[in-house]
């Protein structure tokens, strides 16, 4: 052993001893010091300087091969290890960056949740990128893997393919490192199988087939090109291209027109069972003649009928993307019309900023209060009030009402137009659907005397005093118990599942333990829960005034605890009072209900919001059952009343689910 060189005097005459020996090992070369041999303190030095400097050349060398290492990583794709070099336009991804807005698009069209490229990395290629290493693993992809991630979250045809048979699997660096020497030799193409050479009367059978095929498919296809050509829709009906969602591709065809195949607008549907736009098939049926474009069965513009509402309403609830630039929202089928408008409107005004941008969500102007909506429109309110100062003498209301009266009739709501020019002109607007149809009722009119009546006041006044009869169809539709959509939970056992608007025969729900008994009467009667949610829908108000005098929120949800007095009352005799009418006896009884007073569960206590202040009073008189029965007849009153008391009863062990 030798012992280290120190810096002092007394090294000059010091030798080594027979027993003592240096040995000084470098990458290139090996010194052996003997016994008897002295070492000078100058050639002592120069062998430190040797052995450090080759220390820094191997460390250098190490450096620049990491370096060059790295390089040629950053050239390579991290999933298949092909060089970026191949693709002409140099086209690479940031393995751990974000997606890109095309992919972004796609994801989102296929509803799918992932928004970095080391998730979908792990989906497509079930590599995890999370643990890499940048001195090891390359840091980009290339175009091509890209474009096998787009075809699997895609259907379109794409004829990419993976180039290798597994992913590539990376190694540190080393001496025989593959990455460095791929790089340096290249990569040997492989050589191609030579094509085997069918004979030539296969061939020819072969072109025969396929040019017979390329005819009949060429004739389908020129025809198809022509009823394109014919209709010229692109511009008006929309693509099912802009489907929000990535539907399946026999469903696309079920809600696209068989001729310009654009998503169905105003569908109509043939003799045939075959869906077309209506403008399409009425434009090929008067060029090409009343057939059917699909199966060419014999269709004329009068055999023409709207599909199912069902299929109406899938269509309607379709999310589709708005093809107007700058803008993509995703919007239903059903109201695109009412989007379309509103871009036109924003296109005729001037371009202005939103207050609010980056902040909470713009409210709606009609949910504002009312020093809010002041606060928004007082510049409009400042340009309506120099328009009506210049134009119209001051008048500001007129001016206002004039531009609400334009913009019902744009929307093509006539009905309230109508009401509002004859509010403005003075004349009214006529009196309520419920008003007339008391009217009706009241006067014993028939349908056909209130048309006459109503299309004679019409002609002779100029004003629309009476309501048509549509109108008062809707409103007893709106007035007969049953309107109301409710639901009971559980549902209510041995009832009656007939839940009819209005009014139903009184001897339906009868048990079967009384049909010995001949109940020979006239009975008219209301299904006891409708009844109940007609009352309670009438009572809306004073329910909501109750919970306000209370102090309590008006969306709590309850639980509600509703109590009724039911009554069972004779109205002596009716005979005079219906006339000269069938054998019925001459008296009649009513059961009906009053709700006493409605509770709410408020924490540990019940709050009582609402209370009859006159239970006896007729006004608070809900009738449920009408027969023509006496009084005394306590096993006729007995069997009509039977299916009212199961439904009572059954009502009593559910809860009612109304909004």
């Amino acid at each position: 052993k030798v012992r280290s060189f120190e810096k002092r005097l007394s090294d000059d005459s010091q030798h080594i001893n027979k027993d003592q020996a240096e040995e000084v090992t470098s990458s290139s070369k090996e010194i052996i010091l003997h016994k008897d041999e002295a070492v000078p303190r100058g050639e002592k030095m120069d062998l430190m300087g040797n052995r450090q400097a080759l220390e820094k050349d191997a460390n250098d060398m190490q450096t620049e091969d990491n370096k060059a290492h790295q390089n040629n990583l950053k050239q390579l794709c991290r999933i298949c290890g092909v060089s970026f070099k191949t693709d002409c336009y140099k086209r690479t991804h940031p393995v751990h960056g974000p997606v890109d807005d095309e992919t972004l698009w796609l994801l989102r069209k296929k509803e799918k949740k992932a928004t970095s490229w080391p998730d979908l990395i792990a989906k497509v290629f079930k590599i995890d990128v999370r643990g890499d290493v940048d001195t090891i693993h390359p840091t980009q992809f290339c175009h091509n893997c890209w474009s096998i991630i787009h075809r699997k979250f895609s259907n379109t045809p794409c004829e990419v393919y993976f180039p290798r048979n597994s992913t590539m699997e990376w190694q540190p660096h080393s001496p025989n490192c593959a990455v460095c020497h791929t790089t340096r030799r290249g990569v040997k193409r492989k050589s191609q199988p030579p094509s085997v050479q069918h004979g030539k009367r296969v061939k020819t059978i072969a072109e025969r087939a396929r040019i017979s095929r390329g005819v009949k498919n060429q004739a389908q296809i020129n025809n198809k090109n022509l009823m394109k050509e014919i209709v010229n829709c692109k511009n008006i009906h929309l693509s099912t291209k802009l489907l929000a969602v990535d539907y399946p591709v026999d469903f696309i065809k079920s809600i696209s027109c068989q001729i310009c195949e654009h998503i169905l607008a105003d569908p109509v549907e043939t003799t045939c069972r075959h869906l077309f736009c209506r403008t399409c098939i009425l434009k090929c049926i008067k060029v090409m003649g009343s057939y059917c474009p699909s199966c060419w069965y014999p269709c004329f513009p009068t055999d023409l009928v709207t599909p199912v509402k069902s299929f109406l309403n899938i269509l309607d609830s379709l999310g589709i993307r708005c093809p107007v630039k700058e803008c993509d929202e995703e919007i239903l089928h059903g109201k695109y019309g009412q989007h379309l408008s509103s871009h036109k409107e924003m296109k005729e005004s001037e371009p202005y900023n939103h207050v609010n941008k980056g902040g909470r969500p713009r409210q709606h102007l009609l949910s504002l209060t009312r020093r809010a909506q002041k606060h928004r429109l007082r510049e409009l309110k400042r340009q309506v009030k120099a328009f009506a100062e210049k134009e119209e003498g001051g008048d500001i209301k007129a001016v206002c009402m004039t531009l609400f009266l334009l913009a019902l009739r744009a929307k093509n709501e006539h009905r309230q137009a109508d009401e509002l020019e004859a509010i403005m002109q003075g004349r009214g607007s006529g009196l309520h659907p419920a008003v007339c149809l008391a009217i009706r009722v009241n006067t014993f009119l028939s349908c056909s005397q209130y048309h006459k009546m109503y299309r004679t006041v019409k002609a002779v006044t100029g004003r629309q005093i009476f309501q048509p009869l549509h109108a008062l169809r809707t409103a007893e539709k709106a007035l007969l118990p049953g309107y109301h959509p409710f639901e009971w939970k559980p549902p209510l056992k041995n009832v009656s599942t007939n839940t009819e608007v209005g009014i139903i025969d009184g001897l339906s729900g009868l048990p079967l333990s009384i049909d010995d008994y001949p109940v020979d009467t006239i009975a008219k009667r209301f299904r006891y829960d409708a009844a109940l949610v007609c009352a309670l829908k009438d009572m809306e108000e004073e329910i909501l005034e109750g919970m306000k005098a209370k102090n309590l929120d008006d969306y709590l949800n309850g639980p509600f605890t509703v109590v009724v007095k039911e009554s069972c009352d004779g109205m002596g005799d009716v005979s005079e009072k219906h006339g000269n009418g069938p054998a019925v006896p001459e008296k009649a009884v009513r059961f009906s209900f009053t709700v006493m007073n409605i509770a709410i569960a408020h924490g540990n206590e019940s709050k009582r919001i609402f209370e009859e202040v006159k239970p006896n009073s007729e006004l608070c008189c809900k009738p449920l059952c009408l027969m023509l029965a006496d009084e005394s007849d306590h096993e006729t009153l007995t069997a009509i009343l039977s299916p009212l008391i199961a439904e009572r009863e059954a009502m009593k062990n559910s809860e009612l689910l109304l909004e």
